[in-house]
């Protein structure tokens, strides 16, 4: 079994993009949570979110950049944080093999772009504005552009990605709610201990803020309406938490087996030693408030890992800022660490950023190999009244330095996915 480990970070986040802005803000609680730019949302009933001002031509290789047409908004995002970790981890493409280098994203929800399927929808009316399904194939065929569903496949940021750095080695496309970004990382980690490849870029990209599907996520109840500053409504772990606020973005790790990353005096970030999954079986909507299913996701991470739960210094959380995800995941530690729960701290960054859902975990494991690197934790800004029920430290508002050797991320999605990941500082 090789050892893996963390040789570069990628990040396009609401609150910055590249590895530097992205955790400056976060260790400062710079909140992304912005107005909605990206369309007119005066009367819709969700009017903030976590919006990524970004253009992806700079990180395009130039027989690429045609491909942009093809791009959803999430496979340029991906492009982005994977062109930023390559850079970061120093590897010369042209000297690797580029079979023994693959691809792992975790993906979601393509939304369908209202600009494209307008024209179509259009030309399907009759004289009085009726729909009529008999002008449906024949509008389809003049107005539709060919290539249009390329953009709307879960499997395309992966793609993109792999054809933009020449990545021929394993594929994969990992599509389990809020839990694929982490999903992607524990994968793409096995990939390289059994010897599958050498090299992983690891990650997670989506881009959900779009006027239909924020109305979906708003009657499912889990959107928060607070009538607070943006920056304020994403609170985690907070008596007045109403609910997540929608983040945008991506986040690719580059995996690589540690004996050859140490024979090119790589910079090394993390040590990655395990990766747990679950399912609660319990509802499609509803995390089971026992928190079986995800107090086992933690402890097969730590199994997997051989590490005991008293070593561990600091947790990565969920923290979604939803009653019902905030009060099952202190649960879940509760179950996992005993008593030596109330010594250990952990934050959302997603009272930053938002929810990212495909992409938070792997956001999240980037911020979780910098605590490592940096011995600092970021805080979970807003919370100002903690809920009785959520009674663990949470590293209210402010970030702290403290010695990190071992830590957890964890990530639990709709359905009953749940998913965890376990680093350790680098020794050596």
């Amino acid at each position: 079994m090789r050892r893996v480990v963390v040789t570069g970070l990628g990040v396009v986040a609401p609150n910055g993009v590249g590895k530097e802005a992205f955790w400056n803000a976060c260790l400062n609680g710079k909140s992304g949570i912005r107005p909605i730019q990206s369309f007119d949302a005066s009367n819709h009933p969700v009017r903030i979110a976590g919006e990524v001002d970004f253009d992806v031509q700079p990180y395009l290789p130039n027989e690429q950049k045609k491909s942009v047409k093809v791009m959803g908004r999430a496979s340029q995002f991906a492009i982005g944080a994977a062109a930023l970790a390559l850079r970061d981890s120093g590897l010369d493409l042209q000297r690797e093999n580029p079979e023994r280098i693959g691809v792992v994203m975790g993906a979601g929800l393509v939304p369908m772009e209202m600009a494209d399927i307008a024209p179509v929808l259009q030309e399907t009316c009759d004289e009085d504005g009726q729909f009529d399904p008999t002008r449906l194939n024949r509008a389809g065929n003049s107005v539709l552009f060919p290539l249009w569903i390329l953009k709307h496949l879960p499997n395309m940021a992966a793609a993109h990605v792999s054809m933009c750095f020449n990545a021929q080695g394993p594929n994969n496309t990992v599509t389990t709610a809020c839990v694929a970004g982490t999903q992607a990382v524990g994968e793409a980690f096995r990939l390289i201990t059994r010897g599958d490849a050498d090299v992983m870029l690891a990650g997670g990209a989506d881009s959900r803020i779009e006027p239909l599907l924020l109305m979906a996520y708003a009657a499912l109840g889990t959107l928060s309406r607070g009538d607070r500053p943006p920056e304020e409504v994403s609170r985690p772990y907070d008596r007045f938490r109403d609910g997540f606020v929608m983040g945008e973005g991506a986040g690719v790790l580059v995996l690589e087996d540690e004996e050859r990353a140490r024979a090119r005096d790589a910079t090394i970030y993390a040590e990655v030693l395990g990766f747990g999954s679950s399912f609660d079986a319990y509802s499609l909507t509803k995390p089971d408030p026992e928190a079986k299913g995800a107090a086992r996701a933690i402890r097969e991470a730590l199994r997997e890992a051989r590490v005991d739960a008293r070593d561990v210094d600091y947790i990565n959380a969920h923290g979604t800022s939803t009653r019902l995800n905030d009060q099952m995941e202190t649960v879940a530690i509760k179950k996992v660490f005993g008593e030596g729960a109330q010594l250990v701290p952990l934050s959302s960054i997603k009272s930053m950023i938002g929810h990212l859902i495909g992409a938070a975990g792997a956001v999240e494991a980037a911020a979780l190999a910098m605590t490592l690197k940096s011995n600092a934790i970021p805080p979970t800004i807003n919370l100002t009244h903690p809920d009785p029920n959520c009674d663990l430290d949470y590293t209210p508002r402010t970030a702290r330095e403290l010695q990190v050797r071992t830590a957890v991320s964890t990530s639990f999605g709709f359905g009953g996915q749940n998913g965890a990941l376990v680093m350790r500082q680098y020794a050596g």
